[in-house]
């Protein structure tokens, strides 16, 4: 029992650099997935059907595939293919693909909300702003898009906790995040279950904070409070 105590106050340091390395790695997905997001979410709802079919198709493809697939695709299949056509040496490196691949994952789902939150909002909101001489453009981005954003809010915040869960599976392409440093010290100490334990409760800890900030959020841009 003492020992396995050790080992778990032993192994802290290193697997809170991972859990900070987990936080960095998902801000940046998030922040790329956004983007992303809400384009593919406009595009969605546009009125020229070859953009709504392409929007659709890109949807359907990151939501029906699993996440480590496309990992695998990002890190190990497009630098191969690159290499049979002649580019040697290319890769994205285990940082950018574990970006990227979360990143494209993330927009997917993102596109989805936005899309659910414009359409959330009532037609008469876009009757009223067009009255008023705004034009379609303008309509969505000053007066649809912020009535929609407190209602994505809640999606967005599960979005982001699931995020923050699947960037362990950056550690099947040897990213050293929270899962990986976890692995690396069961290599040397042979403590599976203690070391693990310790990863999900820093998992358990870091997912509940996201919780509590959304919730504020949430209740913060409610127009009600």
């Amino acid at each position: 029992m003492e020992k396995s105590l050790s080992a778990m106050f032993d192994a802290l340091p290193a697997l809170l650099a991972g859990a900070l390395i987990t936080i960095q790695l998902t801000a940046a997905a998030v922040a790329f997935g956004s983007v992303g997001g809400i384009f593919l979410g406009v595009a969605r709802l546009s009125k020229i059907a070859p953009i709504r079919w392409l929007a659709k198709a890109y949807i359907e493809f990151f939501r029906g595939t699993p996440l480590l697939v496309q990992l695998f695709i990002i890190y190990f299949g497009i630098p191969s293919l690159l290499r049979s056509t002649g580019l040697a040496g290319f890769s994205f490196g285990q940082w950018g693909a574990a970006v990227l691949g979360l990143s494209l994952n993330s927009a997917a789902y993102l596109a989805e909300i936005v899309r659910g939150g414009i359409q959330s909002v009532e037609n008469g909101q876009r009757e009223a702003s067009e009255s008023l001489g705004l034009d379609s453009n303008q309509t969505l981005f000053y007066v649809i898009f912020p009535q929609a954003l407190r209602r994505m809010i809640p999606p967005l915040g599960n979005e982001f906790v699931v995020l923050l869960k699947d960037t362990s599976l950056v550690a099947f392409i040897g990213y050293q995040e929270l899962l990986r440093q976890g692995q690396l010290i069961i290599a040397r100490n042979f403590l599976p279950f203690q070391i693990y334990f310790v990863v999900a409760l820093i998992y358990l800890a870091m997912t509940l904070l996201a919780s509590q900030v959304f919730s504020w959020l949430e209740r913060k841009m409610d127009p009600a409070k």
